[in-house]
């Protein structure tokens, strides 16, 4: 039985042969040209058939010889054919995978807590979440969507808009009770709890206010908005906690809300995806899932 060329260097060579450089292929490829050249020469050792016209000094503008040009003919045609059919097989029996990446924060409190009804609504859609360990400022070039806070700009993708992202303050009722609050000056002497990518927090909130800066006793520094969440929850002091995404845990009474000022930003949580995607109805529909979950919220 004749041994048949490997998928990948056959993949390889189409790629080569169209962009007619093992540089640009290796781009397009993720590898390195290196790579390319030696997965074309064992090719072609493996075919007995030289398919690039190579010069005295080795491949720099590639040309494909008489039997390379005819290979590749082949190859496109099964290639294309190979395309064809796995699209097909995947919309008749498949299961379509939607890659997510999510900062934590937003999937601890906005999706996950409503994801069950998004899967119970599209059976046949898998997803695969990815979470950072801050808040993401780009789009991975991994992920399918990526929702992402920040103020932009993000050029060259689609942006769907979800909320505006402020800051409030809270603390637990037991802290509450143990540190009586009623006025901004009454932080002074409170233990606050800051973000490390937000020391400036408390300071903008104050200047905002037109109030003197806090004077706290201690600041306990946490780096995630889930850790100054919880640490406000559990008792420890006072925090800024983003305003939509604590909403659940006041109602439910785990946090209260000490003033009504909020510490705006210039930042949005928002939806990226590439244009190229805009086609697939999966994407689609879990966008609009989103958007309709933080409006409802």
């Amino acid at each position: 039985m004749m041994r048949l060329p490997s998928l990948k260097f056959l993949k390889t060579f189409q790629v080569a042969a169209k962009l007619k450089s093992f540089k640009a292929a290796a781009e397009e490829l993720f590898v390195t040209p290196s790579a390319v050249s030696h997965q074309i020469k064992a090719l072609e050792e493996q075919l007995g058939v030289t398919l690039f016209e190579r010069g005295a000094r080795g491949v720099r503008t590639l040309e494909l010889t008489d039997a390379g040009a005819h290979y590749l003919e082949y190859l496109n045609e099964i290639f294309a054919k190979l395309e064809s059919v796995t699209e097909q097989l995947q919309m008749r029996y498949g299961r379509t995978i939607i890659r997510l990446n999510v900062p934590p924060f937003f999937a601890n409190e906005m999706l996950l807590p409503r994801l069950a009804s998004f899967s119970q609504a599209h059976e046949h859609t898998d997803i695969r979440i990815e979470t950072s360990l801050s808040a993401a400022r780009t789009h991975p070039a991994e992920a399918d969507l990526s929702i992402v806070v920040g103020a932009g700009p993000w050029e060259g993708l689609t942006v769907h808009e979800l909320f505006a992202q402020s800051f409030i303050v809270a603390c637990s009722p037991a802290f509450l009770i143990d540190n009586p609050i009623t006025r901004y000056a009454d932080l002074n002497g409170k233990t606050l709890l800051v973000h490390e990518e937000r020391r400036e927090a408390w300071e903008r909130w104050a200047h905002g206010l037109r109030i003197d800066p806090i004077q706290p006793n201690r600041l306990v520094r946490l780096d995630t908005m889930s850790a100054v969440v919880l640490a406000a929850e559990q008792g420890i002091g006072v925090g800024l906690v983003p305003a939509r995404l604590s909403a659940d845990r006041f109602s439910a009474g785990g946090l209260i809300k000490l003033f009504d000022a909020e510490l705006e930003t210039n930042e949005s949580y928002v939806i990226l995806q590439r244009p190229e995607d805009g086609d697939r109805e999966d994407l689609r529909e879990l966008t609009e899932w989103i958007v309709a979950q933080c409006r409802d919220a």
